[in-house]
């Protein structure tokens, strides 16, 4: 078993022990300690459920306040918080934990896991990752505790506040306040509503752009390229979001800077979404594919890929070179960035066509805003998810999946290097 794990590729390590996580996941989830007395929980709802929290999505086809235990409820927020870290970077953790050392395959599929550029120092990166998440998710409870705490007994309010700060620092719309009602009960409150916010910005924008902000400080000169494209597109995005959607929806300032942040691969919502005109719908499934940036808890095409397409794109229009904050942007990355930027397309529309198919009575908005949010680790929904049909909800756990990989990653899985013996000459092919 160990020489057959030595022989393969990094991505494919990772995917494996992504699909292992979600399968104990499931086992676990339907076990009766972990499913409440007067619910009847079939293995499909677990299994989807398990793929959810593992691929950091949110979304359910069972509510989790409702249906499982507090026993339950603990080990669904462990898979939220493994999916977010990672399988790698939770197994290294527990590796350093022991005092046992990791080895140069265990070093590779760090970097190869975390977009590390090298191997030098993922030790200490493992360990930072794991210092700032208990700093943010312990900070997010105890001021979620202040809102929770006025509505919960102490005990359950304390559960609801450490939960609630697992899933959204690592980006996934995870509740447990039952009803499937997420934070609709809260959309008034300030405090909460920020709190959220701040956790999901900065488990969305990666662990490499926190070690640089907490190195550096506000000195913007001293961040690297790579932290400036993630932190200019990522406010960008939310300001663009929160502005479009109060235009578009009947909703507060604080609501729509709030969804505004959460389509970014959280999946909180504070508004029913099935309400949300079709206009509202197509921003919050543009945010949705674009989602968080490389390296972090959340899903989408991520900032950077969004990035270095528009640049190139308007590299191409304006026949100049590709610079961005005193840097020029390799060609090698705009490619890199169409091809994941056309697979996942490619899995959206696809995956979309299949869903009206298995379910012809939902509409296309809804089908089309489900399938991103799956394919984003969003867990955002219109209100279809439960309604889904075995075929449909099996779709869907693929799409979780490929989001949470990422598509080139899962392209990458069959293929062999062998490298090429012929060559050809250039070809003229008219564009445009």
């Amino acid at each position: 078993m160990k020489g057959f794990i030595h022989r393969q590729s990094p991505a494919r390590i990772i995917s494996l022990g992504f699909a292992l996580v979600i399968f104990i996941g499931s086992i676990l989830l339907i076990m009766p300690f972990s499913v409440n007395d007067n619910v009847d929980l079939h293995y499909i709802d677990a299994l989807y459920t398990s793929t959810s929290a593992v691929c950091v999505t949110g979304l359910v086809s069972v509510d989790a306040g409702d249906t499982f235990t507090p026993v339950g409820q603990f080990i669904l927020a462990m898979l939220i918080q493994i999916g977010g870290l990672g399988v790698t970077a939770v197994g290294a953790g527990i590796i350093i934990i022991m005092g046992r050392r990791v080895d140069i395959k265990g070093r590779n599929l760090i970097r190869e896991a975390m977009n590390l550029d090298s191997g030098k120092g993922v030790i200490r990166f493992v360990k930072s990752v794991f210092q700032t998440t208990l700093i943010f998710e312990l900070l997010g409870a105890a001021l979620s505790f202040i809102v929770f705490s006025k509505d919960y007994p102490p005990l359950k309010a304390l559960g609801i506040s450490l939960f609630h700060s697992v899933a959204a620092f690592n980006n996934s719309g995870f509740d447990i306040l039952g009803n499937f009602q997420s934070l609709t009960a809260y959309r008034d409150d300030i405090l909460l509503n920020l709190v959220t916010c701040v956790l999901i910005f900065f488990g969305g924008i990666g662990f490499l752009v926190i070690r640089e902000m907490r190195s550096y400080g506000f000195h913007w000169k001293k961040y690297s390229m790579h932290a400036k494209i993630v932190l200019s597109v990522s406010v960008f995005l939310v300001v663009f979001g929160t502005i479009l959607l109060k235009l578009t929806e009947d909703v507060t300032w604080l609501g729509a800077l709030f969804q505004s942040v959460s389509a970014r691969t959280a999946g909180f919502a504070t508004y029913q979404l099935g309400t949300f005109s079709f206009a509202g719908l197509m921003v919050m499934i543009v945010l949705m594919f674009i989602g968080a940036s490389p390296g972090s808890t959340g899903g989408g095409i991520k900032t950077s890929t969004f990035f270095v397409l528009f640049k190139g794109i308007k590299s191409a229009a304006t026949n100049k070179s590709e610079k961005a904050f005193h840097y020029s942007i390799p060609r090698e990355t705009f490619r890199k960035a169409s091809v994941v930027t056309l697979l996942a397309l490619t899995v959206v529309i696809v995956s979309t066509y299949l869903l009206l198919v298995m379910e012809p009575d939902i509409g296309l908005a809804d089908a089309l805003f489900e399938i991103v949010s799956a394919f984003g680790t969003v867990g955002l929904s219109t209100g279809i998810t439960p309604q889904l049909g075995f075929g449909a909800k099996i779709l869907s756990i693929l799409v979780m999946y490929i989001g949470r990989l990422g598509p080139l990653t899962v392209a990458s899985l069959w293929y062999f290097s062998r490298g090429e013996r012929i060559s050809y000459p250039e070809g003229n092919i008219a564009i445009g």
